[in-house]
């Protein structure tokens, strides 16, 4: 979530790490919106506004009190003089119960946000009291753990740095179960999600009252697969993210150590059931590992016929249809070769230049092995849908080949590939591949295609959907253009 806009760029006068401290907050304070059953504001001091809204959450465990969005825009009055007064006094602010709408009560709180004594920025705690109720054990416990989150923001202790950002799937959250321990790692308070999640991995007790380090490590079967972060996880110490598997059953940990100004006093840890989701992953990978394993079949297998027809060129007697197949061997090798590529990566788009850098003097020096042949490349494919890769190998292959056979003329020369990406006048994206060559020029009159001429036509116009031009090249020789659009097909 970006919350540095343009309008505090100007005022924001952080020190090292002060952004990025404020980036960690937001990035994780959906947690603590789900606890205190709250939305939650960012403010920022603005000249003219009085206070900026950067950032705003709703939680997912009761509904919002917000339903417009004000990120951007200037705080009211009545909210300013709290969040001045939390701003000033570097101490939770808390307000009377007061009516901000005809139909809905509101109890609000302003947090400021301390780091190495300073305040940056405040965080408003706004929750609905309009259904007032007697709450369970679950919501005190559950407004008790934000309390403790934000009293460690106006500390500087949280978020925390070592908190993991890494972007595995499956990091738990607040009402998929959560889990508080006192400082010894005992259990204080367990929600019916998080006792569940322990049901699963075969622990039939209550969890209250018991030592969770000593839960989990009853459940182990294997010791030797433990993630190492295991033990400080579940003992709360550190505020990292682990996963414990049983009986086919695997659960995603995280821990949230609670501290003040002297001593580690408990812990959260969040949990989760990734089951399903780890079932689903082993299965991507098991696919990802047949789809480079056809591929790199399908490679051995072209690389097969070519050199079956290498074999059988030799043995032909017939000048013209040695030529035959030592063109068609050329054209497998072409596809081989993309379809190598292809097979180290998945994505949707494949590195071009790489990929033509190997073909593109290989396919020269094969259609000249008796001439001096000079090869130059300029300009950047970048990157190209994985679809285009094979016609537009085989296009540049067949088009420098033609400039050595034909161009060239059995002469020493040189053959020149430019790609070049631009932009048309309705906003698509364009590449434009020019293949030329210092030679003999194009011929006088008419001519006829061969069978080379024909497939890059073919290919242009059908597979890739571009066009395709041959014009003489300013200085001497042929140049010939293609271009193609990039935009979605």
């Amino acid at each position: 979530m970006a919350i540095f806009t343009d309008p505090i760029r100007e005022h924001a006068d952080f020190g090292p790490g002060d952004a990025e401290w404020l980036h960690l907050l937001v990035g994780d304070w959906q947690m603590v919106a789900d606890l205190a059953f709250a939305d939650l504001a960012l403010w920022f001091p603005h000249p003219e506004l009085g206070y900026v809204a950067l950032a705003h959450v709703r939680p997912s465990t009761t509904h919002t009190v917000f339903h417009a969005d004000f990120v951007g825009e200037g705080i009211r009055s009545e909210l300013k003089r709290l969040v001045d007064k939390a701003w000033e006094t570097r101490t939770i602010e808390r307000s009377n119960e007061t009516n901000w709408s005809s139909d809905t009560a509101m109890r609000v709180e302003a947090v400021p946000m301390v780091r190495n004594g300073r305040t940056l920025a405040v965080v408003t705690s706004h929750m609905d009291l309009s259904s007032s109720r007697m709450p369970s054990r679950l919501e005190l416990t559950y407004r008790q753990c934000a309390y403790d989150l934000l009293r460690m923001g106006t500390l500087g202790l949280w978020p925390d740095f070592a908190s993991p950002t890494g972007s595995r799937r499956g990091a738990p959250r607040v009402g998929d179960g959560l889990i508080r321990l006192d400082a010894e790692g005992i259990v204080q308070y367990a929600s019916p999600n998080g006792v569940s999640a322990f049901r699963r991995l075969g622990d039939g007790e209550s969890l209250e009252g018991r030592s969770l380090a000593e839960v989990t490590a009853g459940l182990l079967r294997d010791r030797r697969m433990v993630d190492e972060t295991l033990p400080l996880v579940v003992t709360g110490r550190m505020p990292w993210r682990s996963e414990i598997e049983s009986r086919g059953v695997s659960l995603s940990l995280r821990a949230i150590p609670l501290r003040d100004e002297e001593r580690r006093f408990g812990a959260l840890v969040l949990c989760r059931d990734v089951s399903e989701l780890r079932r689903r992953e082993l299965e991507l990978v098991t696919k990802d590992a047949t789809i480079r394993e056809i591929h790199h079949r399908v490679k051995n297998n072209l690389q097969t016929v070519a050199a079956l027809l290498r074999m059988q060129s030799r043995r032909m007697v017939s000048d013209e249809a040695k030529q035959g197949l030592e063109q068609a061997m050329r054209r497998v090798a072409t596809i081989a070769l993309v379809h190598e590529t292809l097979s180290q990566g998945l994505a949707q788009s494949v590195d071009f230049d790489e990929l033509i850098g190997r073909q593109f003097r290989l396919s020269a020096e094969v259609a000249s092995p008796s001439q001096q042949v000079r090869t130059q490349r300029s300009g950047l494919f970048g990157e190209l849908p994985s679809d285009f890769a094979t016609p537009l190998a085989l296009v540049i292959n067949e088009l420098v080949t033609n400039a050595v056979e034909h161009g060239l003329a059995g002469r020493a020369g040189t053959v020149w590939l430019l790609a070049d990406r631009s932009e048309s006048e309705d906003g698509d994206e364009l590449l434009t591949v020019t293949v030329a060559d210092d030679g003999v020029g194009l011929p006088a009159g008419s001519y006829t295609e061969g069978l080379g001429l024909q497939i890059v036509r073919t290919l242009v116009t059908s597979e890739l959907g571009g066009s395709i031009q041959w014009k003489p090249r300013e200085g001497g020789g042929t140049a010939v253009q293609v271009v193609l659009s990039l935009a979605p097909r």
